[in-house]
């Protein structure tokens, strides 16, 4: 059994709270998060046709939940001027924590990877104009994401990098950019790599998050994943750099803090 500690605060900085895969329980997974410690959730946009339930979800939760907004890769079809238009009325209309998720996607389909990289680094200079963090989505696609940070890298680019799955080359370039790394159930699974180099990672560029209702954590592997399980990945992170679970609570949040402003 796992011992809750008393005032632990955890962050979920990745969470799809809105998918369909919730629909029938919602609002008891959000509140067996918070009756956890994990009272901090940032939601990621994909496309405009999912930011009413967003907004919905900002509504019932508002200590708790908080919104990005974004076009995510997988989402830039042949309409994506028209998507990337809606993501700019949104900005224009109230604020969000970051803009996100954003970046390439080659895992499913390819033929979009120009479109891809532009929608990409259209979004990298929106989080300029608002002095937001970005929120970085790469499958597959490593060399083509760093090929548009590069061309955007300054003070100004700060973020994540999204369930970062890279090595640790990788992992070092990503931070260079001002990146901190997602880590998630990943970090738990027996071929997930990442554990080999992490502690190699100062715990200064490390963020906790699910992205549920994918890549649930060991034992749930396979299963729906959901904020709640952020305390095994946690867990594992104490395991991984020798530190108590509090503090990969208090270092990751203050992370979080870093990059959101919240």
């Amino acid at each position: 059994m796992r011992t809750i500690i008393k005032y632990m605060i955890l962050t979920d900085t990745h969470t799809h709270l809105y998918s369909e895969e919730f629909d029938q329980d919602r609002t008891e997974v959000i509140q067996r998060a918070i009756d956890k410690g994990i009272t901090r959730m940032f939601i990621p946009a994909i496309d405009s046709n999912y930011v009413h339930k967003m907004y919905d979800l900002e509504r019932q939760f508002p200590e708790n939940v908080f919104l990005m907004m974004g076009l995510h890769p997988t989402y830039v079809k042949e309409n994506y001027l028209e998507e990337l238009a809606k993501v700019e009325e949104a900005f224009a209309q109230r604020k969000f924590c970051a803009v996100g998720e954003i970046g390439v996607d080659l895992y499913w389909d390819k033929s979009f990877l120009k479109q891809q990289q532009y929608a990409f680094q259209h979004q990298i200079q929106l989080a300029k104009k608002y002095q937001l963090g970005i929120n970085i989505h790469c499958r597959d696609a490593f060399e083509e994401t760093f090929e548009v940070l590069e061309s955007e890298k300054g003070a100004e680019l700060f973020g994540i990098f999204h369930c970062f799955s890279g090595d640790l080359e990788q992992a070092k370039r990503a931070i260079s950019m001002g990146m901190k790394l997602g880590i998630g159930g990943v970090a738990t699974f027996k071929n997930g790599k990442i554990d080999q180099f992490l502690n190699e990672i100062d715990l200064q560029h490390i963020v906790l998050e699910t992205d549920s209702p994918y890549l649930a954590p060991a034992p749930f592997r396979g299963k729906r994943n959901e904020s709640s399980y952020i305390q095994i990945v946690a867990e594992k992170l104490s395991e991984i750099y020798q530190v108590p679970v509090v503090e990969i609570a208090r270092i990751t949040t203050e992370n979080s803090k870093a990059i959101f402003g919240i």
